[in-house]
């Protein structure tokens, strides 16, 4: 592969590198409390605890973690995408049923996570013929450690390193048999008490289509979201990912959705995402639900 494939995004990431260490420099952190001392086996006490902050709905990871010695899990009720491709006139529909991400705190400052896709069913059909194929069963696990580097307790910002492992243990055809990981850079900024912005960038190694090896590829995200009262949310998201792989085209999607909050512990959420361009899937609908232990 040769370097000017990817330097352009070698630049992106050194300018997010930069830009957040301005905003690092520039914030002014309020005083955080010290829970160094609690650990996965010395839990951290309940009037200690962050507010719930969770990796979905939107595709753009949080920067916080889990407290330290507690549980979380968030997952889809259920998520149906679709997507026509134009130059074969078939159309996938893809119904995922409970995948779940499974969350511990094992110090203040990181977390492990285990994201299951518990059941896909895949159905292609043939829009000329009318023929139908179908496949269903259980999907990829990923294994992924989260970081916070700064403001999990405290301040405008936050920052987070969350490197991650795809494990191939699909069934039935339904992912490419290959282990891949990556590293994900999520960025959050606290605009105001009720409006917050994520930024993201994320460099995976991913199996190429013909299964001759991984190739890199680039994500970059944004996010604003908005607190409409203090349990009902909204959010809008940019999502864009580009392969080094030859022929690769820019997938692109517009995010929205909203949250609710039944208690400080509980979260509902739904929402759509549209593709933009032919490369990405054409609409995505979602339902879930987030709980802390």
């Amino acid at each position: 592969m040769r370097i000017s494939t990817i330097l352009p995004y070698i630049q992106w990431s050194r300018g997010f590198v930069f830009a957040v260490s301005i905003i690092a420099a520039s914030t002014v952190r309020a005083q955080e409390p010290d829970k160094s001392r609690y650990t996965l086996t010395n839990p951290t006490p309940q009037e200690l605890m962050r507010e719930l902050s969770t990796d979905r709905p939107d595709k753009t990871e949080s920067a916080y973690t889990v407290d330290a010695g507690h549980f979380q899990f968030e997952m889809d009720f259920a998520t149906f995408t679709t997507d026509r491709d134009e130059d074969t006139d078939l159309r996938t529909e893809t119904l995922n049923l409970s995948p779940i991400n499974l969350k511990v705190g094992l110090t203040n400052s990181t977390d492990l996570q285990i994201v299951i896709d518990s059941y896909i069913r895949r159905t292609v059909i043939d829009r000329v013929s009318g023929t139908r194929s179908t496949a269903e069963g259980f999907g990829d696990v990923t294994v992924r450690l989260k970081h916070n580097l700064w403001g999990n307790d405290g301040g405008r910002t936050a920052l987070a390193l969350m490197p991650f492992v795809k494990t191939p243990t699909n069934t039935n055809g339904l992912g490419n048999d290959a282990v891949e990981f990556g590293l994900i850079v999520p960025l959050a900024i606290a605009v105001s008490d009720r409006v917050g912005i994520g930024l993201m960038t994320e460099i995976d190694m991913l199996e190429d289509a013909d299964g001759s090896g991984l190739s890199p590829s680039f994500v970059n995200l944004a996010t604003v979201g908005f607190a409409l009262t203090d349990r009902v949310a909204i959010y809008a998201e940019v999502f864009t990912e580009r392969s080094s792989e030859g022929g690769a085209t820019w997938v692109v999607t517009f995010d929205a959705g909203v949250t609710y909050a039944l208690t400080d512990s509980i979260q509902l959420d739904a929402g759509v995402n549209l593709g933009v361009t032919d490369a990405a899937d054409d609409i995505a609908l979602f339902a879930g639900l987030s709980r802390r232990f």
